[in-house]
């Protein structure tokens, strides 16, 4: 403890990472180092992305082909039918990018009037997918490489196949015993009626086809061609809403971002519609409570933590929404400092309270991010939203669509009440770090209404105490779930469960069958020498790789 204490306090000190020669937590990877890197859930997306950078390419096309390749072989997380926002930094500004789509124009409130809440699976829960159209808009601002060789790595495992990954082959399993039913699942993604083991190879050529009639087009084939008739035609076929023309009228927004200083450096997010605005205001909250005097695994700083971030999921639950639709309260006003001091005195610092706060979800999501020696880096995420999204598989296609639109409200009170043209409530958020007017960090976690908690949790590990990326990533997290419902990890020692328990937390301790309950991070930070440190999630499949 002493030794870990004091690779701490040097760290800090030096403001430069310095890894313990043993981890301090329990862990299978070690920190990559390198001045080209890039680091995703799962190898063969990571490979891709390095494989753009050895052909010349920049971050962005690295990023993007990673997400590319990422649809194919983590259906789970993500797919052609998924949202996506990104933070750039492009050597001399920070970028914000919004590709999430709108809910159909025929979307009234009438269309639900017989409902209690959202539809959560199916046709009903599908909005208009922006992942495609961010690829296209970030390789046209930022990329080197010609769009269409972006795509390559993917189209050769959907045609030539590729081996399913442990993790993946897992939750594949999951969403088939529930989707096997939703339309064109089945025929998409279960050969001989089952979902692939771990280690099987799977084709899809369907998915390899539409890949190549985006890459030829451009993507203007899935948003009013080929491939957007064929959406339409299945609306047609199941009742559905979403037409060829709500496809058309897809914009993709350069939102900027919004932050909030902490300590020496600023967290960058992406505003709303998305919930990045909570771990902004936690940090905020954290600034007026003794966080800055502990140490990491120390109880009462995991327990601040906790308070905070309870405090903004409330807040985010009853607010926070499309911008249009945030009337009375905006994002600004979330963020003010008087307010974070008020929400902070909220906060007994040896008793846990109910805040009323929601309840999360698990989600299915893709994070990528990478780096390279000119300066430029991506914080990249997109996602399905649940394990594989709405379930209703295009025939014919390989595409599978998000289900976004149980993010909408029935509530007509809600600043997030269902209806046209509308974008939901998102839980993905890529993060980014800023130290004066430089670049510091680019990170993200997957994993639903996680995405928030696990932000502060990787910020506070790697900035306030001095932590390099894999270690902060390998250390145990928490959940909080709702009321005083907290979730941690199997590997949290007993000491620090026996005094959060004591605090009035009610834990459930989950082992790591349940890790992506706890996210899926990656990280990518600067150096002083201008070169990278990575980190990638022991939780997932995915690796760090550098040149």
């Amino acid at each position: 403890m002493l030794a870990a204490l004091v690779y701490l306090k040097k760290a800090k000190i030096m403001n430069t990472i310095y890894p313990p020669t043993q981890p301090l937590y329990s862990s299978r990877r070690s920190p990559v180092l390198a001045q080209n890197i890039v680091a995703t859930s799962h190898p063969l997306a990571a490979q891709a992305g390095i494989q753009m950078i050895a052909k010349g390419g920049n971050a962005i096309d690295a990023a993007i082909a990673s997400a590319i390749t990422l649809t194919v072989v983590e259906p789970t997380g993500c797919g052609l039918g998924s949202d996506a926002f990104a933070v750039i930094w492009d050597g001399e500004k920070l970028h914000g990018l919004n590709a999430s789509g709108k809910s159909p124009a025929s979307w009234t409130s009438d269309r639900f009037s017989n409902l209690e809440k959202m539809p959560f699976r199916g046709w009903e829960s599908v909005t208009v997918p922006g992942a495609v159209s961010s690829w296209i808009t970030l390789s046209e601002k930022f990329g080197f490489l010609p769009f269409d060789n972006l795509f390559e790595p993917a189209i050769n495992y959907a045609n030539g196949g590729f081996s399913v990954s442990p993790i993946i082959s897992k939750l594949w399993k999951i969403g088939a015993d529930e989707l096997k039913n939703e339309v064109g699942f089945a025929e998409n993604f279960m050969r001989n009626n089952r979902a692939p083991f771990s280690g099987e190879i799977f084709i899809n050529k369907d998915l390899g086809r539409s890949l190549t009639l985006i890459a030829e087009t451009k993507t203007r084939a899935f948003y009013e061609g080929e491939l957007g008739e064929a959406i339409e035609q299945c609306a047609i076929e199941n009742e559905a809403a979403l037409t060829l023309n709500d496809l058309k009228k897809h914009e993709n927004e350069w939102c900027g971002t919004i932050s909030q200083e902490f300590e020496n450096f600023s967290l960058h997010e992406i505003p709303p519609n998305t919930q990045g605005i909570a771990a902004l205001m936690a940090l905020g909250i954290l600034e007026h409570t003794n966080i800055k005097s502990l140490t990491p695994d120390h109880p009462s700083a995991i327990h601040l933590q906790i308070e905070a971030i309870k405090l903004c999921l409330a807040d985010v639950e009853i607010y926070v929404s499309d911008p249009s639709n945030m009337n009375e309260i905006t994002a600004k006003d979330l963020l003010q400092e008087s307010y974070l001091q008020k929400r902070a005195k909220l906060i007994d610092p040896n008793k846990s309270q109910n805040f009323k706060s929601g309840s999360p979800k698990s989600g299915g999501t893709v994070y990528v991010t990478a780096a390279d020696k000119s300066g430029l880096m991506v914080s990249f995420i997109q996602s399905n939203y649940a394990g594989f999204g709405s379930g209703v598989c295009v025939p014919g296609t390989g595409i599978h669509l998000q289900n976004r639109g149980a993010g909408f409200s029935l509530d007509p009170n809600s600043a997030n009440f269902v209806g046209p043209k509308k974008r939901p409530f998102h839980t993905i958020i890529p993060g980014f770090l800023m130290k004066d007017t430089l670049p510091l960090m680019s990170f993200g976690v997957m994993g639903g209404p996680m995405q928030a908690q696990g932000h502060i949790q990787l910020i506070l590990r790697t900035e306030l105490w001095g932590q390099d990326p894999q270690t902060a990533i390998d250390a145990p997290r928490w959940r909080f779930d709702h009321g005083q419902q907290l979730a941690v990890e199997k590997s949290m020692p007993p000491k620090t469960i026996k005094s959060l328990s004591e605090m009035g937390h009610h834990i459930k301790i989950e082992g790591y069958d349940n890790s992506f309950g706890f996210g899926g991070a990656q990280i990518i930070k600067k150096l002083e020498n201008g070169s990278y440190i990575a980190g990638s999630d022991p939780r997932k499949d995915g690796q760090a790789l550098g040149i």
